[in-house]
């Protein structure tokens, strides 16, 4: 199977069930497809519900683990910031994808602004962010440090 040839086949879905924006993606591990998604932002009221968001959420749930070591994610375009992150924390192994961001952007699906706000330091964002230090959350997390049967990230 041309796994790239299907995250675009998904990522065709809005075009005619009109479940969000035009993205597909396709997580596989060790050759076979362990899940799809596709983009459902404005069916669902959702703004996270990004195709590989989707994809990541139920390949979790198929692998009984929120770590994808080992697994390869194809995506019709270059992954957003959010959807980039949440690669990362599932420790996918590689990114395939076939359009750009850049292409993305020429069709209203501009990224640049959110990469520009990234590389800010957090008091120069425009989106406000007050740093309110807590001895009840360092109590929390102290208690997590301390706590022997976690499972660690």
């Amino acid at each position: 199977m041309d796994f790239l040839a299907r995250a675009i086949e998904l990522s065709k879905k809005s075009l005619t069930d009109e479940p969000g924006g035009p993205f597909g993606a396709v997580i596989v591990k060790d050759g076979k497809v362990i899940s799809e998604g596709w983009n459902e932002v404005t069916s669902t009221n959702d703004p996270t519900a990004h195709a590989e968001m989707q994809a990541i959420r139920k390949a979790g749930k198929v692998m009984g683990d929120f770590r994808l070591a080992g697994a390869v994610i194809y995506s019709s375009c270059e992954p957003c910031p959010m959807c980039l992150a949440a690669i990362y924390w599932a420790r996918i192994e590689r990114v395939v994808y076939a359009n750009s961001r850049t292409d993305a952007a020429r069709i209203g699906f501009d990224d640049a602004y959110i990469y520009a706000q990234l590389s800010l330091d957090v008091v120069k964002r425009e989106i406000p962010c007050l740093h309110l230090p807590s001895l009840p959350a360092q109590a929390v997390f102290e208690a997590w440090a301390q706590k022997a049967d976690k499972k660690a990230y």
